[in-house]
């Protein structure tokens, strides 16, 4: 159901009335829905698998691992740790307040909007939505309308499981999501690329929104002389490939020692048939481009680089082949922006100054890869440049433990979610200091003869 601008001030106005009556302030009544929000996505797991793949052609596997799998662990760990998590914490207090007590009371924002991309539509539409429940906030959810299968049986999902008062989910393009921006949300948290993350922060900003941001940007590889050559070729080619490299952390360029560079071209080659057959396009486990505007937009980055490795694509099925493209310069098109495709430029080094150097001068990444043996060439990379957030020698596999806070930097975004993080970022730290009335300290009364002399001596 497509919701018109005219009848979101009703919804947001009934979600309001629905949070300030209390009823998502109880721990229990949170943790009910949250139970059977978890109950409801494993009953729909097949219906999700089949929209996964009508929109980007995921294998079953992928869908599960990517998309449904790690929702399902968040939801299981969420329900666990939820009453400790939004317990009021004990806080010390300082000498000059004797006799009182500090504590710090987890309370929702109100009534939150979450829009939701269309790459992982199902994962990044439902993570922060059990941030926002666990939290105690009502929620509108803007699905993308570039992946409709997905979106669908999302709406008919949650509409299962929650009241439109609590979680009401409102599908449409462009001309809603403006409209929902231009209503005064309690918190917003959006993930997309960095022009739209401009336009959510420029409407927040009318309304003094607090939000977070999940954007993108060009997330580097490096991979170093020392590295393990074959097991970095099988881990990069899995960060960058899968979702057909849709993945806002996908490795976006590849650095590469001169030293290692051909060897690793070798191990791609046969990690890419080892993954995938001899004819890639044809394999049932590579996912398409979501529209055939994306598609273009990959094709056309072909054009300047050569392609050492895959270059095919299939105009039919939306799907371009794993490519490796050498002799690229920072001038290309395909160095300018973030690709968001199965494309890796290759840039070669000899020197790791040159490499910290030229990405520092580049705005901060979401994501930034590191394979290296050399515990000093480690710390060299991690404590030199900024970027949201890594692995060394691996890909991907930071987004996927909730022990880890994930989110950018700089234009790569701001705030971050997962595991506890998702329940504060949903939350406001309200500092409450209980005084007592056993007794009464005048030294900071105008009155008193000796305050300044004993205040000295106690701040000091």
């Amino acid at each position: 159901m497509e919701s018109s601008a005219y009848s979101l001030p009703e919804v947001l106005s009934r979600q309001r009335s629905w949070f300030q009556q209390g009823n998502t302030r109880a721990i229990q009544g949170r943790l009910a829905a949250l139970s059977r929000l978890k109950a409801a996505i494993k009953a729909y797991e097949p219906r999700l698998i089949q929209a996964l793949y009508e929109d980007l052609g995921k294998s079953e596997l992928e869908a599960f691992m990517t998309e449904i799998g790690i929702v399902l662990d968040e939801l299981s760990r969420t329900l666990r740790h939820l009453p400790a998590w939004a317990r009021p914490k004990r806080v010390k207090t300082v000498l000059t307040h004797l006799g009182s007590k500090g504590r710090i009371l987890s309370e929702p924002y109100g009534t939150v909007l979450i829009m939701a991309p269309w790459n992982y539509p199902f994962q990044l539409a439902i993570s922060p939505l059990i941030g926002a429940i666990a939290a105690g906030n009502t929620v509108v959810l803007k699905p993308s309308e570039l992946s409709p299968a997905v979106s669908g049986v999302l709406e008919e999902l949650l509409a299962e499981v929650f009241p439109p008062e609590y979680v009401r989910v409102v599908q449409g393009g462009v001309d809603v999501s403006t409209a929902l921006l231009e209503q005064k949300f309690d918190y917003i948290f959006f993930t997309g690329s960095v022009p739209v993350g401009r336009v959510v922060m420029k409407a927040a900003a009318r309304h003094l929104t607090p939000v977070t941001l999940e954007l993108g940007g060009k997330s580097p590889c490096i991979v170093h002389k020392d590295a393990d050559i074959k097991l970095a070729a099988r881990r990069i080619m899995f960060g960058k490939l899968t979702n057909a490299g849709q993945t806002c952390i996908a490795p976006d360029y590849l650095w590469v020692h001169s030293e290692v560079k051909q060897e690793l071209l070798k191990a791609f080659r046969s990690v890419i048939t080892e993954f995938y057959g001899d004819k890639p396009l044809m394999s049932p486990s590579y996912g398409k481009m979501i529209s055939r505007r994306h598609f273009d937009r990959q094709t056309g980055f072909l054009q300047d680089a050569v392609a050492v490795i895959g270059g095919e694509f299939d105009p039919k099925t939306l799907k371009i082949a794993p490519t490796v493209l050498d002799q690229v310069t920072w001038d290309m098109p395909v160095m300018q922006e973030e690709i968001f495709g199965p494309l890796l430029p290759l840039l070669e080094y000899t020197d790791l100054e040159e490499v910290i150097r030229v990405t520092s001068a580049h705005p901060k990444p979401l994501a930034l890869y590191l394979f290296t043996r050399d515990r000093k060439v480690e710390e060299q990379v991690l404590s030199r440049i900024s970027f949201g957030g890594g692995t060394v020698n691996d890909t991907l596999m930071h987004l996927a433990t909730p022990y880890l806070p994930f989110g950018g930097v700089g234009e790569s975004g701001m705030g971050s979610y997962h595991g506890r993080q998702s329940f504060r970022t949903f939350s406001h730290e309200k500092s409450v200091l209980k005084q007592t009335n056993l007794f009464d300290l005048s030294l900071r009364y105008p009155s008193s003869k000796r305050g300044l002399r004993w205040i000295r001596k106690l701040l000091k």
